[in-house]
């Protein structure tokens, strides 16, 4: 059996891969690894995104959680780094979000927070899969009044709000700002923090029915939004992801502001106002070499990871830096949190507009995009880690990595979370760079399907 902790959690198609009977198991290894050695009975906090099948998978996850003598506390709809903060803020034992972020309303997912509010590092899913795997043989169930219970909360909402614009205030009074909610997480908590802080605010895909989350919406599908603060004359427009933990901004022109862009216009910023902790970013290989040599001119160090805000959070934590995140949005302030959280982001991008009083597109400008081009190759989940293994295609890796050396760069990987191999190839010419990427996805799919 493949390996069923990715990047981010687990994630499958709900009631396929990911059934009431894996939930159950989920929170009861979980509870069991998560809260070993106490002298008391844990508590573990419980969110989910707006998805149909979020219901069926917190109630089992939770039923879990009881049946091995742990307290659930549900939270209901709630960004994902709301119950990261609450996890921490009220000192239970661990935090559990059932979401599939960005993916689409069939699937869904379950990641784990510790205590602390950080996602688990590698050998603590290893060993909850274990004992999954191994039939659940550690797990022991208690009888009377040992049998956990549920509370619901239907206040923590506010709580999130309150924290958000505390950490990262600003004066939005006078500013119009576009918002996608990709019917997800967000839905309520974005608007209102925005509302709260004075801006005239423009809510899209705000109404989830469960089936509608991330539809032709959000972060990965932002053709709306733009159009929408174009034809508003809006200061600025911001899509969400479904579970809210990344973020993506729109100028006022109607162009993108990636990740990248983000971290160059905050941390620069930060920088400037002595926040930036060594003067130091990390951010993962698939950042724009235009980041980097912006870093370079502006007397900022980086550190690169593999793909994966968890990469990137566990090297924060290892030299002390205070921001760092990914091109797809996933951005950490982790002086303030510590997770990646779309609502701080937004909130620390809008307060650079609002402290320099210069529109987005200008301060967008501080980077250099060098041409990208990304495609996905289909192949089998269980044999995604073995394309090297394929002289064929190792060959064409190759020989791409010797054409745009010095002038660009070829970045092939795995999925941690979908059965796809990604190819990215970096260059000067946009035309080019794409018809190789494509050509090596095609190559990598036909040769693996």
């Amino acid at each position: 059996m493949a390996k069923m902790f990715g990047t981010d959690g687990i994630r499958g198609i709900a009631n396929d891969f990911l059934t009431p009977m894996l939930a159950m198991q989920l929170g009861q290894a979980g509870a069991f690894v998560l809260t070993k050695g106490n002298d008391h009975k844990p508590t573990i906090m419980v969110g989910c995104d707006t998805r149909i099948s979020s219901d069926m998978l917190a109630s089992a996850l939770m039923a879990g959680i009881c049946s091995v003598g742990a307290n659930a506390v549900y939270l209901g709809v709630l960004p994902t780094p709301a119950v990261a903060y609450l996890t921490k803020k009220y000192k239970v034992e661990a935090g559990v979000v059932i979401s599939a972020s960005h993916n689409a309303m069939e699937f869904n997912g379950v990641k784990f927070f510790d205590g602390n509010g950080f996602k688990l590092p590698d050998e603590l899913e290893d060993e909850i899969e274990r004992i999954i795997l191994n039939g659940m043989k550690e797990i022991k169930t208690p009888i009377g009044a040992r049998v956990g219970k549920i509370k619901y909360r239907t206040d923590a909402r506010e709580e999130y709000i309150n924290y958000a614009m505390r950490k990262m205030h600003c004066d939005l009074k006078g500013m119009k700002i576009v918002i996608d909610c990709a019917e997800g997480a967000c839905f309520y908590t974005s608007t209102e923090a925005l509302k709260e802080l004075g801006a005239e605010v423009i809510a899209l895909h705000t109404n989830p029915d469960g089936t509608n989350i991330n539809a032709n919406c959000g972060s990965t599908h932002m053709e709306e939004l733009k159009a929408r603060v174009v034809a508003e004359n809006a200061n600025a427009g911001l899509a969400f992801d479904g579970d809210a933990d990344r973020m993506l901004a729109v100028d006022e022109n109607g162009d993108i502001i990636n990740g990248d862009q983000i971290m160059a216009i905050v941390g620069l910023h930060m920088k400037k106002e002595g926040k930036l902790n060594n003067d130091t970013v990390v951010a993962t290989v698939m950042s724009n070499l235009g980041f980097f040599k912006m870093c370079e001119e502006n007397g900022i160090k980086y550190e690169q990871t593999k793909v994966g805000d968890r990469y990137v959070l566990e090297r924060m934590r290892e030299i002390g830096a205070a921001l760092g995140g990914e091109q797809s949005g996933h951005i950490i302030f982790l002086n303030e949190t510590t997770t990646g959280d779309g609502l701080l982001s937004a909130l620390s991008l809008l307060r650079v507009m609002t402290e320099t009083k210069k529109p987005l597109s200008e301060l967008s400008k501080i980077m250099e995009i060098l041409p990208q081009a990304l495609v996905n190759a289909s192949v089998p989940n269980h044999r995604k880690e073995d394309y090297m293994e394929y002289p064929e295609i190792k060959d064409a890796i190759d020989a791409l990595g010797k054409k745009y050396a010095g002038d660009g760069r070829v970045l092939i990987r795995p999925s941690g979370t979908e059965p796809l191999v990604r190819v990215m190839i970096e260059g000067k010419d946009k035309d080019v760079i794409k018809a190789d990427a494509k050509s090596l996805a095609e190559l990598i799919q036909n040769i693996m399907l």
